[in-house]
Order: structure tokens, then sequence, then C-alpha cells
């Protein structure tokens, strides 16, 4: 399976939404808002990073970056998510291939580091890790990670942009 990985073009929104729709339609420990939630940080010109995988020119998989705040003030960090992939290619390295893209792409702009909420043996594999006092409210510990592209991870409250808060 030869996989491309470019950033979104204008017309790419509706097939992103009905990726990202389709990813989390069965997946546990979500709310179903995932595809609102990319259209809301689209409109708000929040999508730091929005890429697509393509196989044959058609949309199988889709990453979003946004930025993040952190209590401490610490600036240049962002937040991974969400990253979805057609579930009948999961497992075959679509997901892979956009996060290293992506990570890549992060780093190149000069961002100081990344987090996620997720699993931790997937996200771990990319570098993420789980860091004491990187706290992100209401989630457990092990789920939020983060990455930095600059030597430290800073401590502190971790807020996502409101379009996280998107209901659809």
């Amino acid at each position: 399976m030869d996989i491309q990985i470019s950033n979104e073009s204008i017309n790419d929104a509706a097939r992103i939404h009905e990726v990202t729709e389709e990813a989390f339609l069965n997946a546990p420990h979500t709310d179903h808002t995932e595809q609102f939630i990319v259209e809301a940080l689209r409109r708000a010109a929040a999508l730091t990073i929005s890429r697509v995988a393509k196989v044959d020119g058609e949309i199988i998989g889709h990453v979003a970056i946004s930025p993040v705040t952190l209590s401490t003030g610490a600036t240049g960090w962002f937040g991974l998510g969400p990253i979805s992939v057609l579930p009948v290619l999961q497992g075959r390295g679509v997901g892979s291939k956009l996060m290293k893209s992506t990570l890549a792409a992060l780093k190149a702009m000069g961002a100081c580091g990344c987090v996620v909420l997720g699993d931790p043996d997937y996200y771990g594999r990319f570098g993420f890790r789980v860091v004491d006092g990187l706290v992100f409210p209401g989630v457990l510990a092990e789920y939020f990670q983060g990455l930095s592209f600059s030597g430290e991870i800073p401590q502190g409250v971790v807020s996502y942009h409101e379009a996280f808060s998107t209901q659809g």
C-alpha cells in the first residue's frame, strides 16, 4: 500500500469529516465529537497542522495539531489529535506514517513540543511519555503524555483550544 501524506487542501474538509467519524464510530473512550472538533478548529483558524493520508488519491486518514496553553506560561506547545484512520486500514502503518510526518513538521516549524491524550503503548513508540507535573485535568495521568523537541517538558496544567468542548 503506497501511503501519501500531505497537508489538507481546501476541498478535503468533507472527506476528513467522514473519515474521522468512521474512525471513532466504534472506538472506546469517546463521545463521538472528534469530527466536530476538527471542524471547529478549522473555523477558528486553530489547525496549526492538518495532514491527510491518501492511497490512490483517496483520503484514508487525518491528523490535527492545534496550540495548547500551559498554566506556567510555557509557549510553543501543541496538542496532537484527533488522529483518524479508516477502521479497515488500522494496523497497517497509516497512523504511524501520519504521526512521523506530522511530528517532523511540528519540530521543523520550531515547536517546543507536543502533548497527546491516548494509549501510552501506541504513542510511546513516537517518544511520548508521561511526565510528572504535566497535567490534563479529569483524565487518568497515564494517558496524558508529552514529547519535547527542545529538551525539557514543562510542568503545569494543559488546556486545549475551546473547540475541544464542541458537542456537534
